[in-house]
């Protein structure tokens, strides 16, 4: 990975950390999918807090000139991924991310992307 990719995961990942998401977790997935380099998975408390870490995501990758090229669940939020190419997020309420277990579906993918998880 890259000092740029580093560069954006540890913005997007400060942004989340601003607005209290839980458990965020940075998944280099570079090596097993040609989709995207990384994936983002943090959890919100409620629908509404779900819904503001997908908007700060938004805003915070608009400042470092990255266009979203998808969002999927917004009108939902209990899961809401945002696709900005070479990072997919994947914000989810608690009971989603326990049921879908994204971590594991991943399990060969190096954890924390030059990231620290908070």
């Amino acid at each position: 990975m890259n000092r740029k990719q580093n560069k954006i995961n540890k913005a997007l990942v400060k942004a989340l950390d601003d607005l209290k998401a839980i458990d965020i977790q940075v998944l280099d997935v570079s090596k097993l999918t040609t989709i995207t380099d990384t994936m983002i998975i943090a959890s919100g408390r409620s629908d509404r807090q779900v819904k503001a870490l997908a908007d700060k995501l938004l805003e915070t990758a608009k400042e470092l000139g990255l266009a979203p090229l998808g969002i999927e669940g917004a009108q939902k939020s209990d899961w809401i991924l945002v696709d900005l190419g070479d990072v997919v997020a994947h914000l989810m309420h608690p009971t989603a991310r326990a049921y879908y277990q994204l971590e594991k579906l991943w399990t060969a993918a190096e954890p924390n992307a030059g990231v620290a998880s908070t």
